[in-house]
Order: structure tokens, then C-alpha cells, then sequence
């Protein structure tokens, strides 16, 4: 309540002013001072533009005046990320202003210095088109799916019920609503809010069963049927990792635990709830691909895939011996990067676990390829992916679509205050507090969702047009640029090298890097461990 603290104090200075009139006219100049304080307080908690003010009332107009004070000071509060950039050219900036409809084009030139090392460019055709449709679409599912999924080629992605407040789960369920798109569940279930909301959902099935759970955390088959033959749910996906901290579990205390949480989650509100780091239900490469077929079976035939962020490449390459050895193939597979991640994570985690998200995208598509799996597989890519270009460049790699997470909480008003741990959220979106929600507007806050999709999908199509090709589907390495660190450039054909097909099944193939080879031979179905004795191999 501390930052209400100046709202009511500027209503107690009025009042106070007023009865001093009687003692004095010259009292008037304090209860026109304070009088305007007052009002001003009452416009920001009635409004619904700005999160901030509902929630700092008197207090949050100081940002904006200290943004025209003087340039050094603007800047700064540009680069904190704040809810109003009206000059910043970063990318939370195009955000809002896609978000809100707004003008994004700016004069005098890019934001960025283009002859640092790492600047990547798309190569654009004096054949430009303008004609491409910006609701581009990909089907998933394959042979094995009885209902594959329609999906946006831009949806958003995992951010748990519990992590984020009721409040956001249903501005951004109701704008994926409108706007046609996916919204993942996160692992912490499916809430009311997300039912309420209307919007397609992927519900993503982490190491603590939220939803789908026993009493002891074990895994609920017949619960799990129950959440996943919901018409709403379209399709299931298995959370190995999260780019955020991988090979890492999570804790929410107890006294975090709301009643609506507990219902979403199917835990007690009187114990702490505990997300393992690793998975109960299978030890296996051949039992991992054993519940992917129990759970397209329990959901009626929707596409099941799994999520991860590429750690030891040779396990992955053993999931992929296990679909060959059994047939049984995942509709789609996420890779997610290690610079992603919304929500807090161990500093170490967050910095030095997990392969970046352009090399785990490359690997895993250089993998599928070299198997002979890559058309009855479609690939997700997550990792702070926000920008049309961003987009763009996952196609490049070998992505069939790409979820987004701070792109749609940038959308929703979220200024970057990295108190997403503490329950003090200043905009509502990662609290569970509800007097801090009530700042996040839901009906302004959906449809800011739904125009960031919209705007940024046409703004995709611009750039493939740009590249004259005809769709997202025809972008290849060869379309980026990438400048090295001694100055000159290359394309990304030459950086991002591809697997023949069945490369790795057939020793008649050429392979270009023995980094692929030995992983592959050093993959088991019966077990991730490496065979006796090849645990030193250089190339794990």
C-alpha cells in the first residue's frame, strides 16, 4: 500500500487546506496545489491506458517528466524498458508501438552499428513482392495424427499460471483468441483463466504433472485425458528443458500458493510445490517415445511434441535413434534457446547451461535431416524471439513457427522491472497480488496482444516479400548476411552448413563434420548414458 502513499496524502493536504481557509484566504494557493495533485491522482487510478499509473498514482508521472528533462536521462529510461518509448528504437519499442497500432518507422537511419562483429542482415531481390498474405499458417501433425493443428507461424509462448497473474494468463488467452493464434500453457496447468479466455491452447506437460498429476506427483493418465480431449487444447507438448534453466526444477512456496493455483495445478495449498528437475514417467530414450505414444493416444489423436534447450547433443540423437527403432514420431519438437526465459532463474543457469538457441536450432533440424525425419517432424523455436527479423531468421535456420514470450508481455505493458520473484510486479503481470492485477487491464491488454501478432506477421511478409521469395518456407541461410569479426562478411550458407538427407543412417553419405558423427554413434535407445568406455569422447 506504500505507493498509494502519495495519492492519499495529496487527498489529506487538500482537505487539510480547505479547512485552513478558515483561518486564512491565502490557503487557497495550497488547496490549488494540492487540489491538482488530487485530481491528477484520481485520473491515474480510474484510467486504463497506463499500468504503472493505476498502480503509482502522482508517483509513476515522474518517469515521463524526467524523459524530457534532458537526453542522457531519456536514454537511460529508454533502455530500462519502460511503458512509454516514444523514442527508443529497440525492440521492446517496436512492441508498444505494434501493440498500440502506432507509427514504427522512424527517420535517420538503423539503431544499430553495422559494421560490429555479429551484425546480420537479410539479403533483399530487385523483384520485391508485395503480395504475400500476412496470416501465414502451418499445418502440424503428421501421418500418425487424427487432429493436426492449424497453427499461426507466431504464437505465444510457455508462461505458467502462478508465474503470471489470472490477469495476464486471460488478456493474453483473449488476444490470441482474437488474433487467431496458439497460447502454451506453460507447466503450471491449465487455469480458469486460460478457459475464460477462449483462445487455442498447447499445454505443455513439465517433470511436475500440474494438472494431469497423482497425489504423490506422479504422472495421471486419467487425469491428463480429462484436461487434453478439451476441444480448446489442440496440442500437447512434453517440457524436457527450458532455455531459462535447464536441467533445473523450480520451487514455489507454499505461501505463494493461492486457491487458484492449487486448483489449476492439482496441488495443496499447506506444502511447498516442488517441479523435479527431471521427468518420473520415463528413464528411457525408448520409454520417453513410449509416453509421447500413450499421450497422442490419450488426448484422441492431437499432435504431441516435446520442448527442450539441447544440452548433451548425444541424448538428443538418442531420441531420435528410439523414433527410428519404433516408429513411433513426435508431431513437433521445440528448441529452445538458453537466451530465453521471462521468468527468474539461477544467475549461473540463466548464463552458462544450455546451447543458444541459433546452434540448438541448427543442430536439431542438421540432426532430423541426417535421420531422414525432418518432413514428418515440424519445428518450434523459442528464445528471445521478438522482431519480424527475428522470425525471418528462425525460418532460415529451419523453424516451421516461433513462439514468443517477452514479445507478448512487452505487449501487455511489461517494463522490464525484474521483480518477477517478488510478488511486486508495478504492472500486474507476475504477481499473484490483487490489487497489483487490477492495474493490468484486461480488455485494453488483449487487444494490445492480438495487434502485436497482426502488425508483426504483416511486417514478416514485407520482409520475405523484400527478399522476393513467396513465403516463409523458401527462406534458406543464403538469405542472411553475417558480418565476422574482422571485418568481412558471409553468408550464412557458409556458417550454418546442411546435413544431407539420411546422412546419419547412411554410412554411403557424406557428413560434413565428424561433430555429428561420433554423437550419433555413441547414441543408445536403452539408455542417455554413453556406451562403457566413450564417456572422454571429444564430441558429446
Amino acid at each position: 500500500m506504500i505507493r498509494y502513499t502519495t495519492f492519499a496524502l495529496a487527498i489529506a493536504l487538500t482537505i487539510a487546506s480547505l479547512l485552513l481557509l478558515l483561518v486564512s484566504p491565502w490557503f487557497w494557493i495550497a488547496v490549488v496545489i494540492f487540489g491538482f495533485f488530487t485530481l491528477v491522482g484520481i485520473r491515474d487510478v480510474t484510467q486504463k491506458r497506463h499500468a504503472i499509473l493505476r498502480n503509482y498514482p502522482i508517483l509513476g508521472n515522474l518517469r515521463w517528466i524526467l524523459e524530457y528533462i534532458r537526453p542522457e536521462i531519456r536514454q537511460y529510461l529508454m533502455e530500462s524498458d519502460r511503458d512509454k518509448e516514444p523514442f527508443s528504437r529497440d525492440d521492446r519499442s517496436i512492441v508498444y508501438q505494434r501493440s498500440k497500432g502506432a507509427e514504427d518507422k522512424r527517420p535517420f537511419g538503423t539503431k544499430m552499428d553495422v559494421y560490429e562483429a555479429g551484425y546480420s542482415w537479410m539479403t533483399h531481390s530487385v523483384l520485391a513482392r508485395h503480395d504475400l498474405p500476412w496470416d501465414c499458417r502451418v499445418k502440424i501433425g503428421n501421418a500418425a495424427c487424427k487432429q493436426p493443428y492449424d497453427a499461426s507461424i507466431f504464437n505465444i509462448s510457455a508462461m505458467s499460471f502462478g508465474a503470471l497473474s489470472g490477469n495476464a494468463i486471460l488478456a493474453l488467452n483473449k488476444g490470441a483468441k482474437m488474433g487467431g493464434f496458439a497460447h502454451d500453457t506453460g507447466e503450471g496447468g491449465i487455469s480458469r483463466y486460460h478457459r475464460e479466455g477462449g483462445g487455442d491452447l498447447i499445454y505443455e506437460i513439465g517433470s511436475g504433472y500440474y494438472g494431469c498429476r497423482n497425489e504423490d506427483g506422479t504422472f495421471s493418465a486419467e487425469k491428463f485425458a480429462e484436461q487434453a480431449q478439451n476441444p480448446q487444447v489442440k496440442m500437447i507438448e512434453v517440457k524436457l528443458s527450458q532455455g531459462a534453466k535447464p536441467g533445473h526444477g523450480g520451487m514455489l512456496p507454499a505461501s505463494k500458493i493461492s486457491p487458484e493455483i492449487a486448483e489449476a495445478r492439482g496441488i495443496p495449498m499447506d506444502k511447498d510445490c516442488v517441479s523435479p528437475a527431471t521427468h518420473s514417467k520415463f528413464e528411457t530414450p525408448l520409454e520417453f517415445v513410449a509416453f509421447l505414444q500413450e499421450l497422442r493416444e490419450l488426448s484422441g489423436g492431437k499432435p504431441v511434441g516435446f520442448k527442450l534447450c539441447v544440452g548433451h547433443r548425444r541424448e538428443f540423437m538418442c531420441m531420435v535413434k528410439a523414433m527410428l527403432e519404433t516408429g513411433i514420431v513426435p508431431d513437433f519438437i521445440v528448441v529452445d534457446g538458453k537466451e530465453g526465459g521471462t521468468g527468474a532463474a539461477p544467475l549461473e543457469f540463466a548464463n552458462h547451461i544450455g546451447m543458444p538457441l541459433v546452434e540448438g536450432l541448427t543442430f536439431v533440424v542438421n540432426t532430423l535431416v541426417g535421420a531422414g525425419l525432418r518432413d514428418q517432424i515440424r519445428i518450434g523455436a523459442a528464445g528471445k524471439l521478438v522482431t519480424a527479423y527475428d522470425i525471418a531468421k528462425a525460418y532460415a535456420l529451419g523453424a516451421d513457427w516461433v513462439n514468443s514470450a517477452r514479445g507478448f508481455m512487452f505487449s501487455i505493458g511489461c517494463v522490464q522491472a525484474q521483480a518477477c520473484h517478488t510478488n511486486h510486479c508495478p504492472v500486474g503481470i507476475t504477481t499473484q497480488d490483487k490489487l497489483r492485477q487490477r492495474a493490468l487491464d484486461v480488455e485494453s491488454k488483449s487487444k494490445r496482444v492480438a495487434n502485436f501478432h497482426r502488425n508483426t506477421l504483416k511486417a514478416v511478409a514485407e520482409m520475405i516479400g523484400a527478399a522476393g521469395l513467396g513465403g516463409p518456407d523458401e527462406l534458406q541461410p543464403k538469405h542472411l548476411m553475417i558480418r565476422q569479426k574482422n571485418g568481412q562478411t558471409i553468408s550464412g550458407a557458409r556458417i550454418y552448413l546442411k546435413m544431407k538427407p539420411g546422412a546419419l543412417i547412411d554410412d554411403e553419405v557424406e557428413i560434413f563434420s565428424e561433430s555429428y558423427r561420433v554423437p550419433w554413434n555413441n547414441a543408445r535407445t536403452d539408455s542417455f548414458r554413453p556406451f562403457e568406455g566413450m564417456e572422454s569422447l571429444e564430441f558429446n
